[in-house]
């Protein structure tokens, strides 16, 4: 007997839908849900584990997604020839999902519970990471979790000034921003966000466009609920004896934590200092308690914390809430290398290196969804060192490709369009407490203008929070935050732009909690930081430097006609050698648009533009119609190899020769006569050249 498909529609612009199904695939999970959107379509499944994770206090969430190649009909690459580890983009796409679903979570609740959204078919006009987002919150919401209400996903851009809601690949190209943005029917939860200096304005038009929509998605998945009518829901374990606890502790560490955050204002110190207060505090409670003690410990800290600020008006720090940490930036800080920058912030600090390379270093991408190549990449590293801590370090982190991700987005859009260099940035946080993606970005703009490389304008990254008095319902914006501001606060917003907009943003709400006056405010706030921070990294360098360094590479392109591409080449690749021996550099040919372009790398400007004349030397492009000497160079039974110009040959065929049909070439012909030919054009990307009724020139 066949299931009961359970199934809506949401509804868009030009006759397009989006389908949500349920009740015929992976009955052994909890829930699943089929995504459909032309052809894209989505699996998604929920499976809860029986038992709470014993000591955690947080959400033991997992999100698994994947693309499979069988999606767009193609058999991965490699040796195994299927699917491995996650790809960054598949990632990134994880890291999304989890930030948009761990807030609607019930606090209290610590069952393990596993997502896996696998992408089935791609439709090529319709990108699937969003859809994974709805997916995921559609089976979620249909399982026996409490949730309050679910939420969504959309891609939004602007093109010909006009909002366009998930779109396809091709569009997403021509687009002046692209924002990715989640939410609830009462707050936007989750943005991330790359632009093209778009001002605060355009940024708050377009979450609003993109929040209208998040609420038809929910409402597709309220009524989908309705139709299942599932009632049994997961009863959640409060936390035995809380009034024990919050007492007990309240007494122990009231006092001593508000003395801490008055008078100490080193990170480091002060945790050393927690740390010996939670100890004392366990040796005073039950033995057998210890996750109770650490859980309530630390929820009485942030309480008393927050009390603190809402009363004194100050921060950990002894800050104000729109001050920024205290500044420092030196450039040519490694000085063998193309370019360096160290960028300090308070007790945040990030060194940033740039290598320039050819062609043949671009990042290339071979996944399910995108074939590229980037000339512009940048790595950002989180060793343990940087918090003080102990970690062995297990491969990249998906925080490390996520900030790394941010950072690029943040800068690739100022690097100048005729750039002829490869750039590689690795960023290295080398300290931090809070907001080491903008540090990162900070760093590396001047590490850009350090190398040499004319960026359009500098970008600033900056780190701004939100905490609510639950009480009364106050919110307070703060400036440049702190990592324990971004701990127990409820909002965290990264903006990176320069003087005139913002180039790339990332926010995560803990709460249920953001309307648009408020993010107005936080906009506001931060482009007065923002020039704030690019006042005083243009102290450092005020404008990148008119030369590169001495020990950087060099490189020239240009672009030859196609049909010289072998010329230049030469049999067995033998011309293209000897020029690179000869000069002491490196030559890349390719054909790119019906052209061969040629990039020449090299350490001395003059040693490359010996190469350069010497491969325009070898190019003579002959006029249709004219006569030309050349010199016969071998003589083949189909015709003879001739050579117009120097480093320039061509085949003169047997049929274009001027001579009578049943004499030997050998005979009528010898290596080194001058012959006239005419040039009769290109036939197949080959230079045709004939000598019927034109004379002999006398030999040589």
């Amino acid at each position: 007997m066949t299931p009961k498909l359970i199934k809506e529609k949401i509804f868009l612009k030009d006759g397009k839908y989006i389908k949500i199904e349920t009740g015929q695939l992976a009955k052994q999970a909890n829930s699943s849900v089929i995504i459909r959107m032309g052809n894209t379509i989505l699996l998604a499944t929920v499976v809860i584990s029986k038992e709470e994770k014993e000591g955690v206090n947080f959400i033991p969430l997992t999100i698994d997604y994947r693309e499979k190649y069988s999606a767009i009909g193609k058999i991965p690459g490699g040796y195994l020839k299927r699917e491995g580890r996650a790809t960054e983009e598949e990632i990134m796409t994880m890291r999304l999902i989890d930030r948009v679903l761990r807030p609607i979570f019930p606090k209290n609740f610590y069952k393990d519970i596993q997502i896996m959204i696998s992408l089935l078919s791609y439709d090529k006009k319709i990108l699937p990471d969003v859809l994974a987002g709805l997916a995921a919150s559609s089976a979620l919401y249909i399982s026996e979790i409490p949730l309050t209400e679910p939420v969504s996903i959309v891609r939004i851009i602007r093109v010909n000034n006009s909002f366009v809601l998930n779109p396809g690949i091709e569009q997403l190209k021509k687009s002046s921003f692209e924002l990715i943005i989640g939410g609830s029917n009462r707050s936007i939860i989750m943005i991330e966000g790359e632009m093209k200096e778009i001002s605060e304005l355009e940024l708050l038009k377009a979450i609003k466009y993109a929040h209208k929509h998040i609420k038809y998605q929910i409402s597709a998945q309220k009524r989908l609920r309705k139709k299942i009518k599932k009632n049994t829901l997961i009863n959640l374990n409060k936390k035995e004896d809380k009034n024990f606890f919050h007492s007990k502790i309240i007494k122990l560490i009231k006092y001593n934590i508000k003395k801490l955050y008055t008078k100490c204002y080193n990170k480091k110190k002060r945790n050393d200092k927690l740390e010996n207060l939670l100890k004392k505090v366990k040796q005073k409670m039950p033995k057998d308690s210890e996750n109770e003690i650490k859980y309530y410990f630390n929820e009485l800290k942030k309480k008393i914390i927050l009390d603190l600020i809402f009363k004194t008006k100050k921060r950990l720090d002894g800050r104000n809430f729109n001050k920024i940490r205290d500044i420092w930036c030196q450039v040519d800080f490694l000085s063998g290398i193309h370019g360096s920058a160290l960028f300090t912030r308070g007790e945040t600090q990030a060194l940033s290196t740039i290598t320039l390379g050819s062609s043949s270093d671009v990042k290339k991408i071979d996944s399910v969804i995108e074939q590229d190549q980037q000339k512009f990449y940048l790595h950002y590293n989180f060793p343990p060192f940087s918090t003080g801590e102990i970690r062995i370090v297990r491969g990249i982190s998906r925080r490390e490709i996520g900030h790394g991700n941010l950072a690029q987005r943040a800068l690739k859009n100022i690097l100048p369009s005729n750039n002829p260099y490869t750039i590689r940035i690795v960023a290295d946080v080398l300290e931090s407490n809070g907001s080491s993606s903008m540090a990162t970005i900070c760093a590396s703009t001047l590490a850009l203008m350090d190398a040499g490389i004319p960026i359009i304008r500098p970008v600033a990254g900056i780190a701004m929070g939100l905490i609510i008095n639950k009480s009364t319902g106050e919110k307070i914006v703060l400036s440049d935050i702190l990592g324990e501001e971004d701990s127990w606060g409820d909002m965290d917003f990264k903006i990176a732009g320069t003087k005139l907009g913002i180039t790339a943003c990332q926010m995560d709400v803990k709460v249920e909690c953001l309307n648009h006056e408020i993010l107005a405010k936080i906009l506001l706030k931060a482009k007065i930081g923002r020039l704030f921070l690019l006042s005083k990294m243009l102290k450092t360098i005020p404008k990148p430097r008119i030369f590169l360094k001495p020990h950087a590479p060099k490189i020239y392109a240009f672009t030859i006609p196609k049909s010289f591409i072998g010329a230049v080449i030469g049999h067995g690749g033998k011309k293209i050698n000897d020029i690179q021996n000869e000069t002491n550099t490196s030559i890349l040919i390719e054909e790119k648009n019906n052209l061969g372009r040629i990039e020449i790398i090299g350490k001395k400007k003059e040693e490359i533009k010996k190469a350069v004349r010497v491969i325009k030397s070898m190019i003579f492009i002959p006029k249709i119609g004219n006569i030309y000497k050349a010199r016969v160079k071998s003589i083949k039974e189909f015709g003879v190899f001739i050579e117009i110009s120097k480093g320039l040959e061509s085949l003169l065929h047997i049929s274009e020769i001027n001579f009578h049909p049943f004499d030997r070439l050998e005979d009528f012909l010898k290596i080194g006569d001058i012959i006239l030919v005419k040039y009769l054009g290109v036939d197949n990307g080959k230079m045709r050249f004939s000598n019927k009724y034109l004379k002999y020139e006398t030999k040589t």
